[in-house]
């Protein structure tokens, strides 16, 4: 029999959600070894028995944790879907910020309405067996993942920095550009498309598993910059971690 997958959100923008529907044809080779049973955005009905749960989204408000616990507990893979659910993401700002104020700034005189928390990732709250990165996935790796965990092989997630992938592609570092970026300490996967076209990694797939922090700090002191100086861009998406000890 084909695994049940069930695709559930917390706090997002459900874009890797819509990297799925993506998928456009190759959507069909992934609907052959997997019988989806929830989905919000595109099943009428829902079902409690699944074997996979794809979740998105990160972790803001105290009623969303027994949610999150019953969906680890009735799945047998728990994937956690995106920079936000992985990491904790862009939401995970408002941490460094009064938690009062966030609530006020936003909602205003409705704020009372919208017990916020500050923002964590899955893996904050209960076990999670894989990530996939990125902001939004890359739809095809997440194909690639998705097929992978049917079949109950390891998923090809890169651990090499983004910088590989720079190279790969004949790309003149964004730092000799007089440009910032995090591809030293990223992981890869996306094929290097921010510095492709212009612009420096920001960081959206996290830190590497065995990350060379030594190494990024001599490449921001040979281009004049230091880790303080770079903390904002880290804490982008990986706000929720210490990357001030890194």
């Amino acid at each position: 029999m084909k695994p049940k997958v069930a695709i559930f959100d917390f706090g997002c923008c459900e874009g890797c959600q819509l990297q799925i529907v993506n998928l456009e044809e190759d959507i069909l080779g992934v609907l052959g070894l997997v019988d989806v049973v929830a989905w919000r955005e595109a099943v009428t009905g829902a079902s409690d028995d699944y074997d996979i749960a794809l979740v998105e989204g990160s972790i803001t408000m105290e009623s969303e944790i027994p949610r999150l616990q019953a969906i680890r507990e009735r799945a047998k893979v728990l994937v956690a879907l995106g920079a936000c659910a992985h990491l904790g993401g862009i939401n995970c700002l408002k941490n460094y910020m009064d938690q009062k104020e966030v609530g006020r700034y936003v909602y205003g005189s409705k704020a009372k309405w919208f017990p916020s928390i500050q923002a964590r990732p899955l893996s904050a709250v209960v076990p999670v067996d894989l990530a996939i990165p990125g902001c939004p996935v890359d739809r095809q790796e997440l194909a690639e993942v998705i097929k992978a965990v049917a079949l109950g092989k390891k998923p090809p997630i890169p651990n090499y920095a983004v910088c590989v992938e720079c190279q790969r592609k004949e790309n003149v570092c964004v730092f000799d550009k007089g440009m910032t970026c995090l591809g030293p300490v990223t992981r890869a996967g996306c094929d290097a498309i921010c510095p492709t076209y212009g612009d420096g990694c920001i960081g959206c797939r996290g830190l590497l598993d065995d990350v060379n922090t030594q190494s990024h700090k001599q490449v921001l002191q040979d281009h004049g910059l230091t880790v303080e100086q770079m903390l904002a861009n880290f804490r982008l998406f990986d706000g929720y971690f210490d990357v001030a000890k890194a």
